[in-house]
């Protein structure tokens, strides 16, 4: 196995930019119509009116099928190019752009072809494995390239630690727990660390008993206590799977070993995230549950911008509140840090067949509690497919994953399974 090296950039290297010179970045956007892609362009719109009108114009923006809210983003932002991933759609796109000078594009190529555009910086705010091609694509350019979407990683950390290597980009967390780690390692040495632990709301089930989480609705699972997300990452924090990956990411991203790694609940989401450091030191980062903190801290890194970002009142909180994660209620969790312990293709499997078990329960194929079970099967049921090789290549990622999704939709499609 290769001995770990971090893929998030940790420091600056060389002259840092002034201010002016951050505002002047080219900026691209891949999936603009998301929660993240949607807070950045606020943040964005808040720097247009600090730093003035010109400030970090846009080359692309890029949606899956949310045709009305792009063409909306487009006609407020005027980017050089709007590309929808539905090939579809792509009339409904061209007529509403129709005399606005903005290029429009569609389908799958399209919008890998939307992050080769010669933009500065790229924020990758697409869900789901379905970022894995466009992010590569946007490293092989060497830029600064903002990862908010945690599965590209999960699915094949290797290779994009083997693309950084050879395109020297800088790769920026903006998961709020991976974003508050990047910040405050730049307070010490990694390899001084002692332990880092990320902190989960806990979900909306953090208290329910298991025969309660039994009979859970889609609605109900979706309604994050804190955060406003889309549904599959608010699912994701339901079951805790949400953490597992973020687990694995942090793994991928800072070369940490498993064993450097953990998890608490911390219900009000202030704490992101705590460094422990050799000395006894431990430092935590701290900020408003806002999305946009993190991306306007990405967006002008290595300085610092003016952003619209909720402000901490800690008088006003009161209280902290910790605790140790239910693993007995939340097995999603065990079998993150199971496939992050066992490596090689395994969390490529876990990922996957999320994905798919999630889409399941939104459909509501399948209950809440079977979304975890749904995820454990495929794993044993792929073990002796070479789901402990090395993800060498992004073709064996890809085959892995593909792989992995049609088990977990037979294993879905069981009668007999569902609770």
């Amino acid at each position: 196995m290769k001995a770990l090296k971090p893929i998030a950039a940790t420091g600056f290297f060389g002259d840092a930019p002034s201010l002016e010179g951050v505002m002047a970045r080219g900026v691209t956007i891949l999936g603009s119509t998301g929660s993240i892609g949607v807070n950045t362009l606020d943040v964005v719109a808040h720097a247009r009116k600090i730093y003035g009108a010109g400030a970090m114009p846009l080359l692309a923006l890029t949606a899956q099928d949310n045709v009305k809210l792009l063409i909306e983003q487009a006609q407020a932002f005027r980017p050089e190019r709007a590309v929808i991933g539905s090939e579809a759609l792509f009339n409904e796109l061209k007529t509403g752009l129709a005399g606005t000078g903005i290029e429009c594009t569609a389908g799958r190529e399209a919008v890998i072809e939307a992050a080769r555009m010669p933009a500065d910086f790229v924020m990758v705010a697409i869900m789901g494995a379905a970022a894995i091609e466009p992010a590569l694509a946007a490293i092989k350019r060497g830029v600064i390239v903002a990862l908010a979407n945690k599965e590209c990683v999960v699915a094949a950390g290797a290779v994009f630690r083997d693309a950084l290597e050879k395109s020297g980009a800088s790769v920026l967390p903006v998961d709020s727990e991976h974003n508050a780690i990047f910040q405050v390692l730049g307070s010490g040495d990694a390899s001084e660390v002692d332990l880092v632990t990320i902190t989960a709301s806990g979900g909306p089930f953090r208290e329910w008993p298991i025969e309660k989480m039994r009979a859970a609705t889609v609605e109900q699972a979706v309604a994050h206590p804190n955060w406003a997300m889309g549904r599959k990452i608010s699912l994701d924090s339901a079951t805790l799977m949400n953490k597992g990956l973020e687990l694995i990411e942090a793994h991928f991203l800072f070369a940490l070993p498993p064993e450097k790694l953990a998890v608490l609940v911390h219900p009000q989401s202030i704490v992101h995230c705590l460094v422990g450091y050799a000395d006894g030191t431990t430092i935590a980062h701290l900020s408003a549950p806002d999305m946009r903190t993190p991306i306007a801290h990405a967006l002008a890194w290595p300085r610092r911008m003016a952003s619209p970002s909720r402000r901490l009142d800690l008088a006003a909180m009161g209280q902290l509140v910790f605790q140790a994660p239910a693993h007995d209620r939340f097995p999603a969790l065990n079998l993150a840090i199971e496939s992050m312990r066992s490596g090689g293709l395994a969390p490529t499997v876990l990922n996957a067949a999320n994905e798919i078990a999630v889409k399941a329960f939104l459909d509501r194929r399948i209950g809440f509690l079977d979304i975890s079970k749904v995820v454990g099967e495929t794993l044993d049921g792929d073990a002796g497919q070479g789901s402990n090789g090395e993800p060498g290549d992004l073709e064996t990622v890809l085959g892995t994953d593909a792989r992995a999704r049609v088990l977990a939709e037979e294993i879905c499609q069981r009668a007999t399974f569902r609770n």
